[in-house]
């Protein structure tokens, strides 16, 4: 039997942007049609106001990258916080990617915030500080593609690190078998990555700029987090 999973995305993408990469949900179910584990996605676009009926069934709710900020006050942000502490109490598993990993550490009491190291973009490295049994296939570090200029700066108290590099100390967190978070793009390919530093390239700064395309000739573990996520949920935690 499939999963069925619930894509909660975050952004409008730019109009030049829009007629290769249609949005967020659309490059997750690329992404996720690269791994193994049956599962159907349905797509929700919540800066619009779409949510699904309280009747709809869902094993995990995804929480896609945005260009708002996690800690910013727009209405649809509060919507959002609120749709989502009231999955995490009834023990919904939720799935955070970029602005999702950001937005789900503030609500379970962390924080994020403007990073004081800038701009990350391009390729990133990151080492892995835990091992998890849905964490398979096994890699010996973690690479993925990144655009952000927020981080989370303190993680909720019962969060468990998976990933970290100088520049991003909590790059990926999971809370016991029921939150897991990356600050990575899994979904993103290296053309999204190029279109997005050639947009950014005035704020980013001339070396950032030329270190990020730089960065993109190497290779990244997207579909390896996309197999990890679906077995994140696909996973049953072992009763006591």
């Amino acid at each position: 039997m499939s999963l069925r999973v619930c894509i909660l995305e975050t952004d409008i993408l730019r109009p030049g942007l829009i007629d290769q990469y249609q949005g967020y949900g659309q490059m997750f179910k690329q992404l996720f049609s690269k791994q193994p584990i049956a599962a159907e996605f349905v797509v929700y676009n919540v800066v619009q106001g779409e949510y699904p009926s309280d009747d709809e069934v869902f094993d995990a709710y995804l929480v896609t990258g945005s260009k708002a900020d996690s800690f910013g006050t727009d209405p649809w942000i509060q919507t959002l916080k609120t749709f989502l502490l009231q999955r995490y109490e009834r023990g919904d598993k939720l799935l955070g990617i970029c602005f999702g990993h950001q937005l789900l550490a503030l609500l379970l009491g962390g924080k994020a915030e403007r990073a004081s190291k800038g701009w990350g973009i391009g390729t990133h490295d990151y080492k892995l500080n835990a091992k998890a049994p849905w964490m398979s296939p096994v890699v010996e570090e973690l690479t993925l593609l990144i655009s952000h200029q927020d981080q989370v700066t303190r993680l909720p108290v019962n969060a468990t690190v998976i990933a970290s590099s100088d520049f991003c100390p909590f790059a990926a967190y999971h809370i016991e078998d029921q939150v897991l978070c990356f600050q990575g793009h899994p979904e993103f390919i290296h053309d999204y990555s190029r279109e997005l530093l050639e947009i950014l390239q005035t704020n980013l700064g001339e070396k950032v700029y030329t270190n990020g395309v730089a960065s993109l000739e190497r290779e990244h573990h997207g579909a390896t987090v996309a197999e990890w996520m679906m077995r994140f949920v696909a996973n049953k935690p072992e009763q006591a």
